[in-house]
């Protein structure tokens, strides 16, 4: 009798040991599963326009955002108060759409020209506060814009930004 006590006690432990098993193969599972649906959720792309950046041409806001890269940086001489100083500023410009972004780089001297135009008009007492380099990049911005404006019939550009800026 002592032997059929010991059976069934290991019988229970076998089936368990097997009812864990399944139990944690079903969790891990589960777990995966709802991982995946977290973390694949939401893949499509949201588009969000910056405080500063309200669109006021729907041509300069269609389309995924793209970067053209003036092809030179910009150097050039600014009167100070004590004495003059070089600057250097490297600018991109922000574009919707391929359109745009093609636009822009077929008319890269006239947005060269018009930048550097803004960029004599400023000192260095100007330049050398965070103020008075966010107000050239709005006035570099309505600028472009205009000239755009003038020769496309749209804005093209949506943001001018200062990606490199050195004054000595």
């Amino acid at each position: 009798m002592a032997e059929d006590t010991n059976l069934e006690i290991e019988e229970v432990s076998k089936s368990k040991s097997k009812l864990i098993i399944i139990i944690a193969a079903v969790l891990l599972i589960v777990g995966a599963v709802a991982g995946y649906f977290l973390l694949s959720g939401g893949d499509e792309p949201v588009e969000t326009l910056a405080d500063d950046a309200a669109p006021t041409s729907s041509s300069a806001t269609v389309g995924i955002a793209l970067y053209v890269a003036m092809p030179r940086p910009f150097i050039f001489n600014v009167p100070g108060a004590s004495r003059d100083r070089v600057v250097q500023i490297k600018v991109q410009l922000l574009v919707r759409g391929d359109d745009n972004e093609e636009t822009a780089k077929k008319h890269i001297p006239l947005i060269e020209g018009t930048l550097l135009s803004v960029f004599s008009m400023t000192t260095a007492d100007e330049l050398s506060t965070s103020v008075g380099k966010e107000t050239l990049r709005f006035t570099a911005l309505d600028k472009v814009q205009a000239a755009m404006m003038d020769v496309e019939g749209n804005k093209v550009i949506e943001r001018v930004l200062f990606t490199g800026f050195v004054m000595q």
